[in-house]
């Protein structure tokens, strides 16, 4: 619906001859081709309008659930899904500029081993998220998984710090966040179930201290998970045997 990219491809393009075309269309190809090889992302992304409004979900405080493990969807869609959906929650934020700040309402990103989809646009999202009151939440398991890039922007941005017991590598690591209070060798040696955390209240970066986590804990005999599924997927989804048609 372009008027400017409807001309190039109408007229421009047009008059490309046989060899050029192919050079013009292969990265072209190549990047579409990873979203229609796998049936999974081709029916997620094939549609022309998506039931998920990213802004919608973060204005009104919704609550989104994204399964992208490796052993249920594969480890390239996992992290080709994973990276598109935080690109789109990146636009998403950015686009609260036309809302005054006062009135945006603070929305918290869970992401568990985020290392797996820390692209460019996470170091973005990492320096800009306090400004469109996204707040993140990332879980990992060493420091090493993280791209240097990746990792100047966690320790330079995040606010608040909670830390296991870790390697010896991550303690050296881990030790100049949680000094004076706690060495490298606490951090090694932390109990089960334990964690040190520094957090920051207003602005202020606090004194490190230790805390106790809670133990796991059985599931409920009794849940509403089915039932919130049923509903979730009569209002926002459409069945697979529909869009395979």
């Amino acid at each position: 619906t372009d008027p400017v990219i409807k001309s190039f491809w109408v007229q421009e393009f047009a008059r490309y001859n046989q060899r050029y075309e192919v050079e013009a269309t292969a990265a072209i190809q190549n990047k579409v081709g990873q979203f229609i090889s796998a049936p999974i992302i081709r029916n997620i992304i094939g549609q022309v309008k998506s039931t998920i409004d990213m802004r919608r979900v973060m204005d009104e405080k919704k609550i989104l659930i994204i399964n992208l493990s490796k052993g249920r969807i594969g480890e390239d869609n996992s992290r080709l899904l994973g990276a598109l959906l935080i690109t789109k929650l990146q636009l998403a934020a950015m686009s609260r500029v036309d809302m005054p700040e006062e009135k945006r309402e603070d929305f918290y990103l869970y992401v568990d081993e985020f290392q797996n989809f820390a692209t460019e646009s996470f170091t973005n999202i990492l320096s800009e998220a306090r400004k469109y009151r996204l707040a993140l939440i990332l879980g990992h398991q060493y420091i090493t998984q993280m791209e240097e890039t990746v990792r100047d922007a966690v320790f330079g941005n995040m606010g608040t710090i909670i830390s296991f017991r870790v390697g010896a590598e991550d303690a050296e690591y881990l030790e100049k966040e949680f000094a004076p209070d706690f060495t490298a060798t606490d951090l090694i040696n932390l109990p089960k179930y334990n964690i040190y955390l520094k957090l920051m209240i207003n602005g202020i970066a606090g004194s490190a201290f230790s805390a106790q986590t809670l133990f796991p804990f059985s599931k409920e005999e009794e849940s509403n998970r089915e039932k919130i599924i049923k509903v979730s997927r009569e209002r926002y989804s459409t069945p697979r045997k529909v869009i395979e048609e």
